[in-house]
């Protein structure tokens, strides 16, 4: 065999022993046979399916959430309804405008139809449905729409615009109703859920969430509103706006806890702040409504206001707490004849404390007349008393119609600088009588000014208002000129806290009446 053939020899038998060693040691490692799958003619497949996600320990507890969340929606939101509302309004436009301008000018005289939307949930299977009285206040025709679509004209059973709450039906059966919990029990930071139909038909459905920001709202200058109105919201970040009004505020086990109803907002959005009412207090105004057909309130006969640092130092409280009791509603009231004064504070109803003015509302309002209830009170130097009280029932409010503020007779001085309650005064004279339609002998002191940041800003009413209010006594002491006032208020002191009882002609609900007013002098 010559040289070159067998060194051809030795390099084929090298090339054959490194191809065995390479399958060998690509054995012992399980190294693909492949880079990329390939089918049967060679050609690369790339895998059209997931790879499993990592498990990250810490994320469990979100994704145990979110998958609450999903579950609550799917069980709740066939409960949710969207509601449209028809009426008639009358529009008066006296303009005179030539023939073919009228497009530019608007809508004429005449009845004009108008719509709204809004939110409510189904509460029975056979057709009850809670929303907010401002949904469907006035229609003359109301339809539902169901999640399936399916769309149903509604009736109104009844309504309480002192609650804003309203009750309909639609004639179907087997609806999916939602469950009602306790708002009672619902604790500040907890999660929520907003279900509603924000914003009107392209929006319907709409699901958010946040947290409970805060229990107890109160006082919010809501359209409609009155001084009787019951205000005690759960306020919360969850996206409300226009149109989720009577939705469902749920908690993470898909309770309803609370009807969507207003917003805070300077734009007439949604910013942060939205406030439901309790569905504990929901829930007694539907089952009367029900039942009835109205809501039925039994009263003190009180008018109240929530204690302030003045009222609690007063009567020898050492914390802020309970519900003053600035007047009365009429000189029968209840409470009056069992012994309750003005200025008094109410610090329980049958052994339950009262912390501020809604929740006295409630403990009271949702009684029998005819019951008797048993009132605890402080009064000036830390004295307590317990009276008993029959409830009576309470009386329609009347309307209020805005009035301008009344003209100071022409005659009259500028009145008198009081500095140290921040006030401006001067007697009522027979011109003031005949302004303010008050009776012939009548005597005080009328408020003409309030100084700003001064004691009286914000607790009497000056001729700015729609109604000034009337000084006819400190601390029960009949007052009818400056002097009195100045020498009743000497008697007390700077720093000192004094109980002015004022009158006046036109309060905010429609009536005249005396109220207790509680002033720091400095």
């Amino acid at each position: 065999m010559s040289d070159r053939s067998l060194n051809w020899l030795k390099f084929g038998a090298l090339v054959s022993l490194a191809f065995v060693l390479g399958l060998f040691f690509a054995g012992l490692l399980d190294l693909p046979r492949n880079m990329l799958a390939q089918d049967g003619n060679g050609t690369p497949v790339i895998p059209t399916q997931a790879s499993p996600a990592k498990q990250i320990p810490g994320g469990q507890p979100l994704s145990d959430l979110s998958d609450a969340f999903a579950a609550v929606v799917e069980t709740v939101r066939p409960s949710v309804v969207y509601i449209t509302s028809k009426r008639t309004a009358t529009i008066s436009n006296n303009r005179q405008m030539p023939p073919g301008f009228e497009q530019f000018f608007g809508p004429q005289q005449g009845p004009q139809r108008q719509q709204g939307s809004g939110s409510g949930f189904i509460v029975s299977p056979d057709g009850y449905i809670l929303t907010n009285n401002h949904v469907v206040d006035g229609a003359d025709k109301v339809e539902v729409r169901l999640l399936d679509h399916r769309t149903f004209e509604a009736k109104v059973v009844g309504n309480d615009p002192l609650t804003d709450l309203a009750v309909i039906k639609i004639d179907a059966r087997n609806l999916p109703a939602a469950a009602l919990g306790q708002s009672e029990a619902v604790r500040v930071g907890e999660w929520v859920l907003a279900v509603g139909n924000p914003l009107g038909e392209n929006l319907t459905f709409t699901v958010t969430s946040g947290i409970v920001s805060a229990k107890g709202r109160g006082r919010l200058a809501l359209p409609g509103a009155r001084n009787t109105s019951i205000q005690d919201f759960i306020q919360t970040d969850a996206a409300i706006n226009p149109g989720n009004s009577g939705g469902p505020l749920l908690n993470v086990r898909g309770e309803v806890i609370g009807v969507n109803s207003a917003i805070a907002s300077q734009t007439g959005t949604y910013v942060g702040y939205g406030f439901a009412i309790p569905i504990d207090l929901a829930r007694h105004v539907m089952e009367q409504i029900v039942a009835n057909g109205k809501v039925q309130r039994a009263a003190l006969g009180v008018q109240v206001i929530d204690a302030t640092a003045e009222d609690a130092e007063y009567v020898g409280l050492k914390q802020i707490r309970g519900v003053m009791v600035s007047g009365f509603t009429s000189t029968t009231s209840p409470a009056k004849r069992a012994g309750l004064e003005e200025g008094d504070v109410i610090l329980s109803v049958d052994g339950k404390p009262m912390e501020y003015t809604a929740q006295l509302q409630q403990e009271v309002g949702f009684r029998r007349p005819g019951e008797s209830v048993k009132v605890e009170v402080a009064r000036k130097g830390g004295i307590r008393k317990t009276v008993e009280v029959r409830l009576v029932a309470q009386e329609s409010t009347p309307e209020v119609t805005a009035e301008a503020a009344p003209t100071p007779p022409e005659e009259t001085a500028s009145g008198s600088v009081i500095n140290n309650v921040g006030i401006t005064v001067e007697p009522v004279t027979q011109d003031w009588i005949r302004e303010l339609d008050l009776q012939p002998n009548f005597r005080g002191l009328v408020v003409r000014e309030l100084q700003p940041d001064g004691p009286a800003e914000g607790r009497l009413q000056g001729l700015a208002s729609q109604s000034p209010d009337i000084i006819v006594a400190v601390e029960n002491t009949p007052v009818r000129t400056e002097m009195d006032l100045r020498n009743a208020l000497r008697s007390v002191g700077a720093g000192g806290i004094v109980t002015l009882t004022v009158y006046n002609p036109g309060l905010p609900d429609g009536t005249p009446g005396r109220r207790a007013v509680r002033l720091r002098i400095r």
